[in-house]
């Protein structure tokens, strides 16, 4: 399939598809276009992903997370034949829009998107900001209850002040050894 990025005529569509489906209707999609000749009207179909850590059976893994769960994004020119290729794909249940007509995604977003698709570090879920208190959850402190001093999103590192004998002490954590209480 091309994956030319400018067209006449072209934009970006959210399908809507069953949750856990999406990468077997890219799939599908890909194949109908190739066997149905839709290269010049359908120009790209992503599912939207980025990287995210987790603890897994108390060590850390990259996965890939949808971003969008139950949406496939699709490039393409609206005609009645490409239309008519996407909205019967097994598993696609519509596109986004009012009515009977898709309406395009904005192209900020789409930016956006495959900016945040693009990204090679993982992204840390963290959702503590300086000033909250938190548990230690991992790690010679564990248990302790502490403050959080900073927040180092790029490093994925936080900084906690303990109690510890009596007086503060910072340490610096990993995001996943603390908890928000």
């Amino acid at each position: 399939m091309a994956k030319q990025t400018q067209h006449h005529g072209t934009a970006w569509y959210v399908l809507h598809t069953y949750s856990g489906y999406e990468d077997n209707v890219a799939r599908n999609l890909k194949q109908r276009i190739e066997s149905m000749d839709m290269q010049d009207y359908i120009f790209d179909v992503i599912v939207p992903i980025e990287k995210k850590i987790k603890i897994k059976n108390g060590k850390r893994v990259t996965v890939e997370e949808k971003i969008y769960p139950g949406y496939v994004l699709v490039q393409m020119i609206v005609t009645d034949a490409s239309w008519y290729v996407v909205r019967n794909t097994p598993n696609v249940t519509g596109f986004i829009g009012l009515g009977t007509t898709p309406t395009p995604v904005d192209p900020n977003e789409m930016l956006s998107i495959k900016k945040k698709m693009g990204q090679d570090e993982p992204k840390y879920r963290i959702d503590v900001k300086k000033g909250e208190n938190v548990k230690i959850v991992d790690g010679p402190f564990k248990d302790f209850d502490g403050e959080v001093q900073e927040v180092d999103e790029a490093k994925g590192k936080v900084k906690v002040l303990v109690l510890v004998f009596g007086r503060e002490t910072p340490v610096e954590l990993d995001f996943l050894q603390i908890k928000k209480i």
